[in-house]
């Protein structure tokens, strides 16, 4: 058999060449390429920073400088611009629907353990720490990517005080926290007989029996310290960076430290650390009870959330970061 069917024509070559770009050319083109992601990069670098109430707790925006950590710059003291943002008016219902449920569930709990016949039938003042805890937990983790989570208005002064938000949105999520916090306590009161809320005092605060009210007050402070300084070290940039899940277990620290604080301090004020939930049960039990002591838990918040606050920034920032 003939072997020429396997030889095959050869096929023509074509005498034209791909361009050689000059080495000019070649670095333009790898300019423009890294010019645009930076741009990119730089895009989502401001974007973070403009709208930081878009991140998640626990996140920031993206570092200029080559740290091995993000942080966003300190928020101005007056930000006009945020008055025209729906962002800015979203987060605010955000907060007032978190301490609306937050005050709806809490009281509620409280009402159910201390109008049951013995203690032994409920569990007691672990029932009421874990319905506070809990609720923290549950409405941080759904509102901290619109508002930051805040639901106490001591957690947004300790903020505040960190630069980490302006003047206009702090005042403006007090009162939202506050407004949310007196509704809450009024659908309880709607569900509850006019008898049992007054004998049950609205869930109120105020200071137990045998205890005075420099201790009320220093209870308060220490634990509004607690869960304010918990809350910064959640968020912080730094660990953040270090530790990949801090972000997303922030909520866990925050809630689990509100439990522990009052397991505390329910024997010796019920546990305020939170002036929109005092605030709240107070105006709707309408007592001269629940209004004696009730600038105690305005004041020992306040001024815990403003010792955490200096706290973190002085002495745990100025640790070094230890890098790789």
């Amino acid at each position: 058999m003939s072997q020429s069917f396997y030889l095959m024509p050869p096929i023509p070559q074509s005498s034209t060449k791909p361009p050689v770009r000059s080495s000019r050319e070649q670095s333009n083109r790898r300019d423009q390429q890294e010019g645009g992601m930076e741009g990119k990069e730089e895009d989502v670098r401001e974007g973070a920073n403009k709208f930081p109430e878009r991140q998640p707790i626990g996140t920031s925006a993206q570092s200029q400088d080559g740290r091995d950590y993000a942080e966003p710059p300190p928020a101005p003291l007056f930000e006009p611009s945020e008055l025209t943002s729906w962002s800015f008016y979203r987060a605010g219902i955000a907060e007032f629907m978190a301490t609306f449920l937050f005050l709806y569930i809490t009281i509620l709990t409280v009402m159910g353990v201390v109008k049951a016949p013995t203690k032994c039938t409920t569990v007691g003042i672990q029932g009421i720490a874990w319905a506070f805890g809990g609720m923290i937990f549950a409405l941080v983790y759904c509102t901290a990517g619109i508002s930051g989570g805040h639901i106490n208005p001591a957690v947004t002064f300790g903020l505040f005080l960190g630069r980490k938000l302006s003047l206009t949105r702090a005042v403006y999520y007090m009162v939202m926290q506050c407004l949310g916090a007196i509704c809450g306590a009024g659908v309880v009161k709607g569900f509850e007989k006019a008898s049992t809320f007054e004998r049950l005092n609205g869930g109120a605060n105020f200071v137990a029996h045998g205890y005075t009210k420099g201790d009320g007050l220093g209870a308060e402070i220490v634990g509004t310290f607690v869960l304010v300084y918990t809350v910064f070290s959640a968020t912080d940039a730094k660990r953040s960076a270090r530790d990949s899940h801090v972000p997303i277990l922030a909520p866990l620290p925050i809630g689990f430290a509100v439990f522990l604080v009052h397991l505390a301090t329910i024997p010796i004020t019920g546990t305020g650390i939170n002036p929109a939930r005092s605030l709240g049960a107070a105006i709707i039990f309408n007592n001269d009870r629940g209004w004696d002591d009730h600038w105690i838990f305005w004041v020992g918040p306040f001024i815990g959330a403003a010792l955490a606050a200096l706290y973190h920034q002085v002495v745990i920032r100025a640790i070094p970061f230890k890098t790789r």
